[in-house]
């Protein structure tokens, strides 16, 4: 047989279903040590150990038995015999193995389960050291984990007090600046309320000494420095013209009381019969009022009401008959710049 047909009678070798021949030729061919013969027939061996397990058992006919005993007559029993006691059988499926791989001896089943079981014991030993070091190693592992949680569950805390604190004290700066604020706002009205007193005060002097009472003590240009000082006063410099080039005039205007003071200077004395008007002149002049320039006088004060005094574009002073005029008649003394 060729080497082709032995490696296709493997499977049926494997499943018991060569004749004796055939079984002989192939045992013979894997006894000479073909590698592709023996791994073929190792896979299919261990095909053929599992079919059983997918076959239906079927009972055998009741009469089989009965024709078997039947069929074989003393001649072929005295046959079967004979051929039993001449012929050598061949080599049942598998057990040409044993001549590849001799059977061991008795001892070394023994020897090998010694080993083996001292095998076991060592991997047993090792595992359980593993596994105690690995036990171990988790719960320290887990107690460092709860000690650091926990101290950083106490710096949470810290820092969550610390930001309250932080947080009121903001709220206590914010309050503090609101009251800051405040007393500072109060304590501007406050000023700006003594200084309107003191400016109210000094008009209430002269305005006495000017009926003839007490004469006031103290000179212009202090009553005009206390005039400045007055919140939300307004300015306007008065300059002389070519009547009076050396004269000069200062305009203070309150808007809370609407009222002005014209502090007037080196205005030359009024004539018999003349006095000085103020002018307030915006589409048409409107009379201030009137102030008298005596002989050795070098400044006088003058408080009247402009109710309209934003809208005024120019104030002037002009020399009028006495009592004044309603319009500008005289010559122009002092003049604002537009």
């Amino acid at each position: 047989m060729t080497h082709e047909e032995l490696e296709e009678a493997v499977p049926l070798y494997a499943a018991g279903a060569l004749e004796r021949s055939e079984r002989q030729a192939l045992e013979a061919h894997l006894l000479s040590g073909c590698v592709s013969c023996h791994t073929a027939l190792k896979e299919f061996q261990s095909v053929a150990s599992i079919l059983p397990f997918g076959l239906n058992s079927t009972p055998a006919p009741r009469a089989l038995k009965a024709n078997i005993m039947a069929a074989r007559t003393p001649t072929a029993i005295a046959e079967d015999a004979q051929e039993k006691v001449d012929t050598k059988p061949s080599l049942e499926p598998g057990e040409w193995m044993n001549h590849l791989f001799p059977p061991e001896s008795a001892a070394a089943p023994s020897s090998f389960g010694w080993a083996l079981s001292f095998a076991a014991v060592a991997i047993l030993s090792i595992g359980g050291y593993l596994a105690w070091t690995s036990y171990t190693q988790n719960v320290t592992g887990t107690a460092v984990v709860q000690q650091l949680q926990a101290a950083s569950d106490d710096q949470t805390k810290k820092v969550a007090t610390l930001q309250q604190q932080l947080e009121d004290r903001e709220r206590a700066i914010v309050q503090m600046k609101e009251e800051l604020q405040q007393r500072t706002t109060d304590s501007t009205e406050l000023k700006d309320q003594l200084i309107q007193r003191e400016a109210e005060l000094e008009d209430l002097k002269f305005q006495f000494a000017a009926r003839g009472g007490v004469p006031a003590n103290r000179e212009p240009e202090d009553e005009l420095a206390a005039l400045l000082r007055v919140p939300n006063a307004k300015a306007v410099s008065l300059n002389g013209s070519d009547m009076a080039k050396q004269a000069s005039g200062m305009l203070v205007y309150d808007a809370r009381t609407k009222k002005a003071w014209l502090y007037a200077m080196n205005l030359p004395e009024c004539p018999n019969g003349t006095t000085y008007q103020l002018w307030a002149i915006n589409d048409k002049p409107v009379s201030v009022g009137t102030f008298h320039m005596d002989s050795g006088e070098t400044a006088h004060l003058l408080v009247g009401r402009v109710p309209e005094f934003s809208k005024a574009k120019k104030f002037a002073v002009s020399l009028e008959p006495s009592g004044g005029r309603p319009t500008p008649t005289g010559p122009i003394y002092l003049v604002s710049q537009s």
